[in-house]
């Protein structure tokens, strides 16, 4: 008879799952042992970089990334990055161990009494399978769960002693069959709505597109990108991207909206009608007070995420495929008037007269030192805007940033990203700050020679709490500085690569030379002035 062990194993080979990130414990260890050859196992040494290396992969490879934690303590560990998992929309099957079941009742040691309790709300669907010969159905639904619009992590718990379990010849065809199933999503809105919508744009005196992380995730990239050429709108990208969903580089694109309802509301001023694609409305952070929207204008929501339509303040929404109705908007579209700007020109900025490199100086070198086809991981919050300016990303599928606002995302996804898209250079530009949320992915990108490059944009402080505590009024707060960090130290005893670049033209050439090889990870500090954020 074939054991649960078995059947799990043919579950996700089916649903062509075979890359494991995790961090084992006892509990774990029934579920891994004789680990087949055809599954790859990617070890991290702390469980909150695991999921974010499998948040990485998953986003980089447009497939469900596996995460394996141990029992609750794990899961405890990982939260904050289970978090950002579900803000990304990360198509993620988390499972945790469990003590035996006997000795659930008597809540032995290593057992996880709220098992399904411990990783809400960050998750989609917790559950813990009744019977050991449930855990591969489970299994089947925890992946379809997270692969259906709006994708997000789902939670198993699975006692240590299910996997030994014999299963009868009923449920092990009942796994398979579950494993088997494959369902569609692609709701199209109806022709009357599209039909209202269309008409609601032709009739508008100015209207603007917004687009979100959705459209990039979704495929709707090439019918937004129609759909905005053929109407001759401007288009704003949604506050705090995550991703990038529209070409930067374009001439219709406007730049990134404010992320405080005030100055949002002032910079759409002018336009009387706002059709968002794939955002939420909106990502507010900090408050600043205003109107949602300018005098008289109207708000429309194309979207995948109902939740996300109903939690908005304002505006009407439409909850559907979005390059389906993309498309079928611009079929009832006329062409549009006009002609739009030509783009403004890159700023080039020099370097300060001590020599130390100005984030946009130092972002200017490292974009002309990548390759053209870079996936770009960045976690440098106070230069987000830096980093846009310099790269001017154009192209689907090129930019991680995590839409949750906690750090450690940035070092882990770079490493999970390299995993899941092999054939492209990884660049992660990432502050000094937030590369010590994650910083043991070092070691994960050493020891599985994975070549990203990280850049360290070093400043010795959270810059971007001194924009708040600026914002806030609230100077004076502690712990805003980190003084004393040696990233290219900890790096080395990793078994990393490192370099301290001082100039621009130092800088672009270790990062072409990095990531032109494929020997390993290379992480390069720079030093930077502090430049805080306008709003």
């Amino acid at each position: 008879m074939r054991t649960v062990r078995e059947s799990v194993l043919d579950v996700l080979r089916a649903r062509g799952i075979t890359t494991v990130f995790g961090n084992p414990g006892s509990t774990e260890l029934p579920m891994l042992k004789r680990f087949p050859e055809d599954f790859r196992y990617v070890l991290g040494l702390q469980e909150a970089v695991v999921v974010g290396m499998a948040d990485g992969f998953a986003l980089a490879s447009a497939t469900t990334s596996l995460v394996n934690l141990h029992t609750g303590p794990g899961t405890g560990n990982a939260m904050g990055a289970i978090l950002n998992a579900r803000a990304n929309r990360t198509p993620m099957v988390v499972t945790a161990g469990q003590q035996v079941r006997a000795m659930l009742t008597m809540e032995a040691l290593l057992s996880n009494p709220q098992a399904t309790l411990l990783p809400q709300p960050a998750v989609k669907w917790a559950y813990e399978p009744p019977r050991p010969a449930d855990v591969p159905a489970a299994l089947a639904r925890a992946v379809q769960v997270a692969e259906t619009p709006p994708h997000g992590p789902v939670f198993l718990s699975l006692p240590m002693d299910d996997f030994d379990a014999e299963l009868t010849e009923a449920d092990d065809r009942a796994g398979r069959a579950a494993a088997a199933r494959r369902i569609t999503h692609a709701a199209a809105p109806d022709a009357a709505t599209v039909a209202a919508l269309a008409e609601r744009i032709s009739r508008a005196r100015s209207a603007v597109l917004v687009v979100g992380d959705d459209v990039d995730a979704s495929g709707a990239w090439d019918a937004v990108l129609a759909l905005a050429e053929r109407t001759g709108l401007p288009v704003w990208a949604a506050p705090v991207s995550a991703r990038v969903s529209f070409p930067r580089s374009h001439p219709q694109f406007r730049g990134e909206l404010a992320p405080a309802i005030g100055p949002l509301g002032r910079q759409l001023s002018g336009h009387d009608l706002v059709v968002v694609v794939g955002a939420p409305v909106f990502r507010y952070y900090p408050y600043v007070p205003g109107s949602h929207l300018p005098e008289g204008a109207e708000l429309v929501l194309l979207t995948r995420d109902a939740e996300e339509a109903a939690k908005a303040p304002v505006g009407d929404a439409v909850v559907a495929d979005l390059a389906l109705t993309v498309r079928a908007l611009a079929d009832r579209l006329p062409a549009g008037r006009g002609t739009a700007p030509a783009p403004h020109e890159q700023v080039r900025f020099a370097e300060a007269a001590d020599g130390v490199l100005t984030p946009l100086a130092a972002m200017t070198a490292i974009a002309q030192g990548a390759p053209e086809n870079t996936l770009w991981v960045n976690e440098s919050p106070s230069s987000v805007p830096q980093f846009h300016e310099a790269t001017r990303i154009s192209t689907p599928g090129s930019y991680l940033f995590s839409a949750g606002g906690g750090l450690g995302f940035g070092a882990a996804a770079a490493v999970g990203a390299q995993l899941g898209a092999p054939e492209r250079p990884v660049v992660c530009v990432i502050g000094d700050g937030s590369i010590h949320y994650a910083v043991q992915a070092l070691w994960t990108a050493a020891a599985y020679k994975v070549p990203v490059t990280f850049v360290v944009l070093s400043n010795a402080k959270y810059a971007i709490l001194h924009w708040f505590a600026q914002l806030e009024h609230a100077q004076g707060a502690p712990g805003l500085d980190i003084p004393g960090l040696d990233i290219t130290a900890v790096a080395d005893g990793y078994g990393v690569r490192t370099h301290r670049a001082h100039g621009a033209g130092e800088l672009t050439k270790l990062v072409r030379d990095s990531a032109s090889q494929q020997d390993g990870p290379v992480l390069i500090d720079v030093p930077v002035t502090t430049e805080l954020p306008s709003l």
